[in-house]
């Protein structure tokens, strides 16, 4: 039977980018400085224009230390408590959070229906953030409205992280992202690279509607350094906010539209695919001609990322290629969280030798 044959075979062996050589060459080769990680104990962490460069460089140190040291000597966050609300459908997102406080020692409660809680009976948000207050040591928070994390703020007194608010920002998921392209070349890390040795990088989707894609753009500006250009490849004739592009170009970040993914692709080193945005209470799938397979004229040692759920934009026949990091990216989501986790709930000391 076909099963039976199935179930035979042996499992899968971890893809190499996931393994444990690529963190640890991106650990080596940053300077350890925790004072940066210090600074975050009890901070909230609700957009990505809150992270200096060296901030995220220690973070992603830190993160590249727990991927490649798997088995934890201690666990930072015992006896600590993550309220999981999530009023949003999600898979990575929720389960990479979770996945990072089980790891680090922690325990959770979840919300995944807002119908589940005082919201259906029309309870404010001060008053549910003055409710977790009560409950919990960490609030991660993924909503479809924009300001829901901001109507929150004035009534918290513990640290809350945006997993996503409508189509505003996603800071955690953009920091995943740039840990996986610096686990690629730890070398891009250099504010000193040479002109010849930085990437370019295609973004295949809308900044002003996708929040994965703004929240990204803020931090590769942090490392304008690293990147020779951006460019942003969609069929809308307005994909950015006013201010948008300027705000990045301020940072030194070169950012360039088209609309022909095919003719671009032979010169991208990072192609990074989101085809899903907010609308109204709904997703809709947009790009749907930006579409990414073995036949595309990609360069050959480029890498594709893709932060989420796979649609038709993404060939399943790229997954035993090369350019397959966004497995890696999944992965590494779960210790880019681990390590900022550590750092906002004041455990930060326990994992590194700091005064």
């Amino acid at each position: 039977m076909v099963v039976d044959a199935q179930l035979q075979k042996p499992l899968r062996p971890k893809d190499g980018t996931a393994g444990i050589e690529r963190p640890k060459a991106l650990m080596d080769s940053i300077a350890e400085d925790p004072r940066h990680l210090v600074a975050l104990s009890s901070r909230h962490v609700v957009s990505s224009r809150q992270f200096d460069r060296d901030t995220l460089t220690q973070l992603f140190r830190l993160a590249a230390q727990y991927e490649s040291t798997p088995a934890l000597m201690h666990l930072p966050l015992q006896g600590k408590i993550l309220i999981s609300a999530f009023y949003e459908p999600s898979t990575r997102t929720r389960l990479s959070f979770e996945s990072a406080w089980h790891r680090l020692g922690g325990d959770i409660m979840s919300i995944t229906d807002p119908k589940s809680t005082g919201m259906a009976k029309g309870e404010s948000l001060p008053d549910i953030a003055e409710m977790f207050n009560n409950y919990g040591d960490v609030i991660v928070l993924r909503s479809n409205q924009d300001r829901a994390i901001y109507e929150m703020l004035d009534t918290l007194r513990i640290p809350i992280v945006n997993a996503g608010n409508g189509i505003d920002e996603h800071p955690t998921q953009a920091m995943a992202d740039l840990y996986t392209i610096f686990k690629w070349r730890p070398e891009l890390l250099d504010p000193e690279l040479p002109a010849n040795r930085r990437v370019r990088v295609g973004i295949i989707g809308v900044p002003n509607r996708m929040r994965t894609v703004r929240s990204l753009l803020l931090l590769l500006a942090r490392f304008s350094s690293a990147f020779s250009e951006v460019v942003i490849l969609t069929d809308e004739a307005q994909p950015f906010d006013p201010g948008q592009q300027e705000e990045l170009a301020e940072q030194g970040l070169s950012v360039r539209v088209a609309q022909h993914l095919n003719a671009e692709l032979p010169g991208l080193d990072v192609v990074y695919i989101n085809a899903i945005a907010w609308v109204g209470d709904s997703y809709e799938a947009m790009g749907a001609d930006l579409k990414l397979s073995t036949a595309s004229p990609l360069k050959q040692e480029a890498i594709i990322l893709h932060p989420l759920a796979r649609g038709e934009e993404l060939s399943t026949d790229l997954d035993g290629t090369p350019h397959n990091w966004y497995f890696a990216q999944a992965r590494g989501a779960v210790f880019i969280r681990m390590a900022l986790l550590t750092c906002i709930v004041r455990r930060i000391s326990e994992v590194m030798d700091t005064p």
